[in-house]
């Protein structure tokens, strides 16, 4: 559980904006809750992203994008347009949105960076299936960062209740 917590706060975007600036300089320090259920509640969260980023969710199976376009699969030039996350002049990734294709860790935008330790390889159709559960991965992390940050806000909101 305590890794789960760990891993969801590191996750989570109050903490990256409040430590950002440190987070690049030294190890990260780790707030612990007062009280173990909230410890918890927040582990699921770190479950439930790891679980993402191993790409061992269940749900990554079922993917949310396409790959269309003729040709043989090979990275040439990567990038991002209207939806579409190209790897040559005629293949893309579709439906692929622009808050997806932005995400980073640290100064990594995940899904160019993937793409771009391929260059000059043809995908194979795991290769495909793969980037499709990283794309999958990502919207899901997103949602889970958005839900993180309500329950740190209820949390904040609790708390200065009970110190009226």
């Amino acid at each position: 559980e305590i890794f789960y917590y760990i891993y969801a706060v590191l996750y989570s975007p109050d903490y990256r904006e409040k430590y950002g600036k440190f987070l690049k300089y030294e190890f990260p320090r780790i707030p612990f809750p007062d009280d173990y259920e909230k410890l918890k509640e927040i582990a699921e969260y770190g479950k439930k992203l790891v679980n993402l980023h191993l790409l061992k969710d269940e749900a990554l199976n079922t993917p949310i994008i396409k790959f269309e376009g003729k040709g043989n699969n090979k990275v040439e030039k990567v990038f991002y347009k209207d939806g579409k996350v190209y790897i040559n002049t005629t293949q893309y990734f579709y439906k692929v949105e622009k808050e997806v294709w932005e995400y980073r860790i640290g100064s990594y935008q995940i899904l160019k960076k993937w793409l771009s330790d391929r260059k000059y390889r043809n995908l194979s159709y795991e290769d495909v299936k793969t980037y499709m559960k990283i794309v999958k991965a990502i919207k899901e992390t997103l949602k889970l960062q958005t839900e993180l940050r309500e329950v740190e806000e209820n949390d904040e909101k609790s708390k200065s209740k009970t110190e009226d």
